[in-house]
């Protein structure tokens, strides 16, 4: 089998970005043996200096990455000195973008990856928060950055959500009539659990909505007056023995308003905690 062709990826960030580029490409050479080899985060002169000097002693390939108009050009003069072949993946386009958009680039290395460190983060979340639904896993409240409590049907799960794709990870603990809540919550740092509650009324036409929907008889005590005027009183008594958790409304609002409602709080807590 003959030795295998060398490329050399060279990226200012993590070059993930490259290397996906040229894979992508090489699948259409698959009768050749290529070998990639990555120098990513490059932005010293002595590096690139270096790593093209080492292509050209191996009579590699170079393509780069590399978002400084001063490094690219660094970069191109470099390797038609030492007569290496070189690819930039990115100044074409950005030369093009650039004389289309009427305007210069930002020159920042890493903005791409930034927004998939974003992504990554919101899917982690939404991840955490569906596994930690319900009280499901009272070992992981730890983790939330947030943690909701309340009775049923106060929107504690479709808030979560919401949250959690805003990239908070969001857990959820169900309080229910003669049954403790979990030990774990209150181990936690308690500026991040919220307390949901819910105007009698407005809770029984939706817990009466509820059993219609599911076939259920409307006389199950889930949906009759007296049950839900005592779950209402046992939330307000735990609300009261944990003083430090805000207690927000939900009755007729949607579930975007609370969500402003909790982030603006957590918001103001932060620059607190930060102001010392």
């Amino acid at each position: 089998m003959s030795e295998p062709r060398l490329i050399f990826v060279i990226s200012d960030a993590t070059g993930e970005t490259a290397e996906k580029v040229v894979r992508a490409a090489l699948l259409q050479f698959t009768s050749v043996p290529v070998q990639l080899r990555m120098y990513t985060r490059v932005r010293l002169e002595a590096e690139m200096r270096s790593i093209v000097n080492r292509a050209k002693q191996m009579h590699a390939l170079v393509v780069f990455t590399v978002v400084s108009t001063a490094h690219r050009e660094l970069l191109r003069r470099l390797c038609d000195e030492e007569n290496v072949d070189a690819v930039d993946l990115i100044g074409t386009l950005m030369a093009k973008l650039s004389s289309y958009l009427g305007t210069q680039p930002k020159g920042v290395p890493g903005l791409l990856h930034t927004i998939g460190d974003e992504y990554f983060r919101r899917v982690e979340a939404v991840e955490f928060t569906v596994r930690n639904d319900d009280g499901r896993e009272p070992r992981n409240l730890p983790k939330a950055d947030l943690v909701l409590v309340g009775i049923s049907r106060t929107s504690k799960t479709p808030l979560s959500t919401f949250l959690a794709q805003k990239g908070l990870k969001v857990a959820n603990v169900p309080l229910v009539l003669g049954i403790d809540p979990p030990t774990e919550l209150f181990a936690i740092d308690q500026e991040r659990v919220f307390g949901l509650t819910i105007k009698a009324e407005s809770l029984l036409q939706i817990r009466q909505a509820r059993l219609k929907h599911l076939g259920m008889p409307s006389d199950t005590s889930y949906g009759q007056r007296d049950h839900i005027t005592q779950e209402i009183a046992y939330a307000q008594s735990v609300f009261r023995q944990n003083p430090s958790w805000p207690v927000i409304d939900i009755t007729g609002k949607a579930v975007e308003e609370t969500a402003a409602d909790i982030l603006r709080i957590k918001k103001d807590r932060d620059q607190q905690r930060a102001a010392g």
